[in-house]
């Protein structure tokens, strides 16, 4: 009986125990029936059942009855198991000379050292054939046009899997070829065997060394110890040559040592001593694989996590780094032990678990070097149209700074670092592994290459995973899968939904420190996006776990309605915030404002650097940053949408001619509209819109432009400036302030000096407070 039937018939037992203690033969028939089914098919002979279920003392008496059962066939096996063992161990002595005695009555020189013969006679055609098929097909053949096919510098699994692959079926080709050419070279000599064991040895000399030269190739184009530049894990060159040394050694021996045990088998030796030289040789084998882990471990913990440093690594990657050895060196303690077992029981082994386990392991590698290659080629045109506008973004900010240092007659500094070019994708994105759905292909492989691994073990163990369909087992298999196509929306919604953000310009806004605002800001999609994209993500989490939930048995209805009763107590005690939420809303579906515009909420202004549900956060341009919550919005002023009138007032005296300075005016504004570096940035040219206001000591001419919002600061600069040189160069003089005291009567004449200067002060005191008031009338702007 096997352990997975063993548990099989606890669970049975179990189960029929706990049927009899709550009387259930009355009131449902089927579970009996499933009862009695289970117990029989785990081997119990009689099974006694009180149909009437009245009194205690019987249903106790069946308990009773059904642990003694099940103790006592534990016992049994046990004691068998301790008989078999003992039997088995005790012609552990006679072992080397039976060997020795089947070896010499299957010799057809009735000695065992013919066996000999035949195995160096063997190896030597081999070396022979090996030769020749190196001169001929490897170096005159195939040699040369695979090494025009090599590159100096190859990239990803377009330019190494193909070269990799071409490789190792040129490499198993020619050991086809090396068994051939030495078979027939032995058949040439010695023409055909008529011996039937001569020729099973032969057979066995040759499928063990193709077997160990193609898991050899195999290796080789995985680790490519010899061509670095088409490594695909990330080994150093040393490491990459000593595991694969390693590697060699152990499949060498691990085959010599499968195919001698079952030659051995062949040739008549007894299954005690065939059990007990497997097991043992097995073990050496074991030792051997665990001292190549323990030599090999940090290369290989280096390679899991993929040339990141640990800390860079996925918390996956770093616990695989960690975990990899001593789950691997447990893994061969138990593979052994269950081979003894059934060796020991005479039980079919199948599938062998340590030689199984390199086979699933080098399937799932290729396989993903395959998908891995699929990935890239499918993906291949965005990257190449990634990489072009990188380039051209590059190219296009050389260009920009060059003419700037002309522009400024300074030489251009070549020493400079050279500037990385900035990722397409919003920094929203750099914090996620995830960045593209290349990323995400590859992370999907990944966790299929597992999976695909777990159900191999299961396979190789004869695991049955149909008697635990009943069970949570079979119900963790329904989760996984449902996290799984939940963890693919997930990430295919977000990258999906920040690629989006990042064509309309990027999630975040930059604006440098003691920048006066008010130019565009981002796109509505941009400024709506990363508030949809939020939402949905918890929606699809929040599906998915409900569902997962559901599966594991769990009730949702009562999540559900404890849910409304909390949203129910949450409305009523945080109205404001719900009233933020839903402000917040309209003023977002109205296009009120978007991320990176200049706007006025009242008391506060600001340029808009984060909006989340219930508020947003405005940088003031002096350095403040004020968070407002929505519902506090009364009304909202926003300065950069579409175009802005920057109106000027100019203080002349008053013998100036108006006329004049209105033509002057428009002539300076057509040269602006000309001019190489600000004329791009005018909507409408400057003009003058006349006297608006005559004050005591001066006439006040207003001039007016149109721009786009946030170019408004650095024409107004300019425009001053460029006044001030026209008026000292036509003799226009601007009017200066001026203050008049005049006194009733004769009063001043009897005044003293101190008198003069006290009464001078405070007329000048009045004055600046009224020009104060005056200037913040007229713009409200402390930019």
């Amino acid at each position: 009986m096997t352990i997975w039937a063993t548990i099989r018939l606890c669970f049975a037992t179990l189960a029929l125990a706990v049927w009899a203690s709550l009387g259930a033969a009355q009131t449902d028939p089927s579970p009996m029936d499933d009862i009695v089914k289970s117990a029989t098919e785990a081997g119990m002979q009689v099974i006694v059942i009180n149909p009437d279920g009245e009194t205690n003392a019987e249903t106790e008496t069946l308990e009773e009855r059904v642990q003694e059962s099940l103790l006592m066939k534990s016992q049994e096996r046990a004691a068998a198991f301790r008989t078999t063992l003992r039997n088995r161990v005790a012609r552990a002595p006679e072992a080397f000379e039976e060997v020795v005695f089947i070896l010499n009555g299957q010799s057809p020189s009735g000695s065992y050292t013919y066996y000999f013969n035949i195995l160096f006679s063997t190896l030597g055609f081999l070396l022979a054939a090996e030769f020749l098929v190196g001169i001929f097909y490897g170096r005159m053949l195939v040699g040369p046009r695979f090494y025009k096919l090599q590159k100096p510098d190859p990239k990803g699994y377009i330019d190494k899997l193909p070269i990799l692959l071409l490789r190792t079926l040129i490499a198993l080709v020619g050991l086809v070829l090396v068994v051939i050419v030495s078979y027939g070279i032995g058949f040439a000599i010695f023409g055909e065997a008529e011996d039937g064991t001569v020729r099973l040895t032969v057979a066995y000399i040759y499928v063990t060394y193709f077997m160990s030269r193609g898991v050899v190739f195999v290796w080789r184009m995985v680790l490519s110890p010899y061509l670095p530049q088409y490594r695909i894990p990330h080994f150093e060159d040393n490491d990459a040559r000593k595991l694969f040394f390693w590697l060699l050694t152990v499949a060498s021996i691990s085959v010599i040592v499968v195919n001698f045990c079952a030659w051995m088998q062949e040739l008549g030796l007894s299954y005690d001593i065939h059990a007990l030289m497997t097991s043992f040789l097995t073990l050496m084998v074991v030792f051997l694989n665990v001292g190549m882990v323990v030599s090999n471990r940090r290369a290989i913990s280096g390679a899991i996590l993929a040339g990141e440093t640990y800390e860079e690594a996925s918390v996956p990657a770093r616990f695989a780094s960690k975990a990899w050895a001593p789950v691997i060196i447990i893994y061969f303690f138990v593979a052994w032990a269950e081979m003894t077992y059934r060796l020991i029981e005479a039980q079919e082994l199948g599938s062998p678990l340590i030689s199984g386990f390199y086979l699933i392991l080098l399937t799932i590698l290729v396989v993903y070097a395959i998908v891995g290659y699929i990935i890239e080629r499918i993906f291949r045109r965005q990257r190449q149209m990634q990489e072009y506008q990188a380039r051209l973004a590059e190219e296009r900010a050389n260009e920009e700074s060059v003419e700037e240092a002309e522009q400024d007659g300074e030489p251009e500094d070549t020493e400079a670092e050279e500037e990385v070019p900035e990722d397409e994708f919003s920094p929203f994105l750099h914090t996620h592994k995830l960045r593209t759905f290349e990323d995400l292909s590859r992370r999907v492989a990944n966790i299929l290459a597992v999976i695909a691994a777990a159900w191999a073990i299961t396979r190789i163990w004869h695991i049955d995973i149909s008697m635990m369909s009943e069970g949570l087992v079979s119900r963790s298999y329904d989760i996984v899968t449902i996290l799984f196509i939940g963890y693919v929306i997930y990430h295919f919604v977000r990258i999906w939904i920040d690629q989006k953000i990042a064509e309309e310009g990027g999630e975040e806004i930059e604006v440098a420190p003691g920048d006066e605002g008010g130019a565009g800001g981002a796109s509505r999609l941009a400024t709506l996006l990363p508030l949809f994209r939020n939402f949905l993500l918890v929606v699809i989490f929040t599906t998915f776990a409900l569902i997962a939930l559901t599966n594991l048995g769990i009730n949702v209805s009562a999540l559900f309605a404890g849910a409304g009763v909390v949203g129910l107590a949450i409305g009523f005690g945080a109205q404001a915030l719900v009233r933020d939420i839903f402000s917040g809303a309209f003023f977002l579906f109205d296009d009120a404002f978007r991320k990176g515009e200049y706007i006025d909420v009242g008391e506060v202004k600001g340029t808009v650097e984060k909006i989340s549900v219930r508020s947003f956060q405005l940088r003031h341009h002096l350095g403040p940053l004020h968070t407002i919550p929505f519902g506090e919005i009364q009304h909202l002023t926003n300065f950069s949408r579409d175009w802005v009138m920057m109106k000027l007032p100019l203080r002349v005296t008053y013998d100036t001619d108006v006329e004049k300075v209105r033509k002057l005016i428009k002539k300076l504004g057509l040269q602006l509209l000309e001019d190489e570096v600000v004329g791009s940035q005018f909507i409408q040219p400057l003009k003058s819109q006349g006297v608006i206001e005559m004050q005591d000591s001066a006439m006040i001419i207003r001039v007016k432009f149109m721009t786009k919002p946030g170019d408004q600061w650095v024409l107004r600069k300019r425009v001053f400036a460029e006044i001030r040189d026209l008026f000292e160069r036509e003799g226009i003089k601007f009017a200066h302030r001026e203050v008049t005291v005049r006194l009733a009567g004769d009063g001043a004449e009897n005044l003293s000096k101190k008198e003069k200067e006290a009464i001078g002060a405070a007329a000048l005191s009045a004055s600046d407070d009224e020009d104060l008031i005056a200037d913040n009338d007229v713009s409200g702007d402390d930019r």
